[in-house]
């Protein structure tokens, strides 16, 4: 028997059915968002998730630093969240006690005060450390803060501890949170990955940071020697000579002696358009290699002072070809090889007074980042002097003492002794006062006025003209002395013989050959 055929579906059954898939569909998606099926957007920190693509996995270990219970209870992480015990400040403390105007150099017995670090073996195997940094002001002060320079070296202190110092394999962050950001110093720019408002991201070069962790904490003590052979590129001396040539002699008596050390380092100078190709010529056949520069003005320096350009100095952070330079003003000059001292850091140098370094010799680390961020920065921050060593000591508070014999300031407190004697042991001597090209070889004019006696020392005098005898004759012209230089030397030893100076030197028969014989 045949069947009957089907009978259609009407149109009101049709509608029936789109109605019930349309209210099934809506009291599900409801039933999951009730049930929380579809997991919450992630509440964590912007800088959390650059971390993650660096580590490229969601599993890591965080340290934090100088942060609070909540902080740490808010990040979401498959990894571990250790809260970082740091130990308490002495609210003593200031950064005069770890930067001391002086300090028993010969003494083995010399002490930093001490800052108190976590018990290291509790966060080992981290992946990333987080640090709130303490901060007064964003912008040009409470840059000299113990601590804020206590948290820096605790981070630096546990990313040592990593366990990945070698490199190779997953890398190791830091974040720094608060407008301050870490200290340069110590986190250089070039290895920030990112800013984001005041996060600062952080990829650092770990065999760096291990060897400032072993340094003393400030210049209470002389900085020892740490760096690590893996870490030795080229290296040079350099000095700068600009807007006029007036120290032409001075950087071609420094080359001398440096090469008269031995030295294996290249020896650079950076020189501007007011330097002629004659002196240009004489400079390289003294030893430097040239490098031609603009000079920076000194913005806060009035015009036509003296140190209306040294602002010129800052382009040294554009020697991009090596690795450290040391940097050796023209009215120096070496008398030992200062080679071995180019194994400490940025920026090692010899106390000025209070807690400031001298910048007359330093060494730095050419950097690009680091030369912009000067630039940038010229504007901003007050240099106590107008000049560059008032601004770098602010840009870089942070510094490492060397002995002050690497950079022996002719210098005396009293001109009563008409000895003024130069120790042996000096490695370079800085000449305070008139230059000795601009005196008679025969003694330190420095002594024929009453503004300039303490710095006058004859056993100086000698071994900068030691070393113009050791020069080569054509190099010798580039020292003569000028009919106004000549008239000024006479007309000062005749002041110094009214004066009565009871040191004698106006009584002294001048030989040198460079004076000009009035007729």
């Amino acid at each position: 028997m045949a069947s009957k055929p089907s009978k259609p579906l009407t149109s009101s059954f049709l509608l029936f059915l789109i109605a019930l898939l349309v209210f099934t569909t809506y009291y599900l998606r409801q039933l999951h968002e009730d049930f929380q099926i579809y997991p919450k957007p992630s509440l964590n920190p912007a800088w959390y998730d650059v971390v993650s693509r660096e580590m490229g996995h969601e599993w890591f270990n965080i340290a934090l630093v100088n942060m609070d219970e909540d902080e740490a209870a808010a990040l979401e992480t498959k990894g571990r969240v250790l809260k970082v015990e740091m130990g308490r400040l002495d609210e003593g403390l200031r950064w005069s006690d770890l930067f001391p105007e002086w300090i028993n150099e010969s003494s083995t017995k010399t002490r930093c005060p001490e800052l108190p670090m976590p018990e290291f073996g509790r966060y080992e195997e981290l992946d990333v450390v987080v640090a709130r940094v303490p901060c007064r002001e964003c912008e040009g002060s409470g840059w000299r803060d113990v601590a804020r320079l206590h948290v820096n070296l605790v981070v630096a202190n546990l990313l040592v501890r990593s366990g990945r110092v070698g490199g190779g394999g997953r890398p190791v962050l830091a974040v720094f949170l608060g407008c301050c950001g870490p200290m340069w110093e110590i986190f250089r720019c070039d290895d920030l990955v990112l800013r984001l408002g005041d996060s600062w991201i952080y990829r650092p070069e770990l065999r760096r940071i291990r060897q400032l962790v072993h340094l003393p904490v400030g210049s209470c003590q002389i900085s020892p020697a740490v760096a690590q052979s893996e870490l030795r590129g080229a290296e040079a001396y350099a000095t700068v000579l600009h807007s006029s040539e007036a120290y032409l002699c001075g950087a071609i008596a420094l080359a001398q002696s440096i090469l008269q050390t031995n030295t294996t380092k290249d020896l650079i100078l950076l020189a501007d358009d007011h330097i002629s190709p004659e002196s240009i010529e004489a400079l390289q056949s003294a030893g430097w290699k040239i490098k031609r520069i603009r000079r920076i003005r000194s913005p806060q320096s009035r015009k036509n002072s003296y140190n209306e350009w040294n602002y010129s100095k800052l382009r040294l952070w554009q020697l991009l070809d090596y690795d450290k330079v040391m940097f050796i003003d023209a009215d120096l000059i070496v008398t030992r090889s200062l080679d071995h001292f180019f194994t400490h850091p940025q920026i090692s140098a010899a106390p000025n007074n209070k807690e400031i370094f001298n910048s007359g010799l330093m060494l730095l680390e050419p950097s690009l980042c680091t030369f912009r961020t000067l630039m940038k920065r010229r504007w901003l921050v007050r240099s106590y002097n107008g000049g560059d060593q008032g601004f770098l000591n602010e840009m870089f508070p942070w510094w490492h003492r060397l002995p002050k014999k690497i950079n022996h300031l002719k210098f005396f407190r009293s001109d009563g002794d008409h000895e003024h004697q130069i120790a042996d042991d000096a490695y370079a001597l800085h000449y305070l006062g008139m230059k000795p090209w601009m005196c008679y070889k025969d003694y330190d004019c420095n002594w024929d006025k009453a503004a300039t006696r303490r710095f006058a020392s004859d056993s100086a005098n000698e071994r900068w003209w030691h070393v113009y005898d050791g020069m080569p004759k054509k190099l010798r012209r580039f020292c003569a002395l000028t009919p106004e230089a000549d008239a000024r030397i006479r007309n000062n030893r005749v002041k110094a013989k009214h004066a009565k100076f009871g040191d004698g030197h106006w009584r002294i028969r001048v030989k040198d050959p460079r004076q000009i014989q009035l007729s």
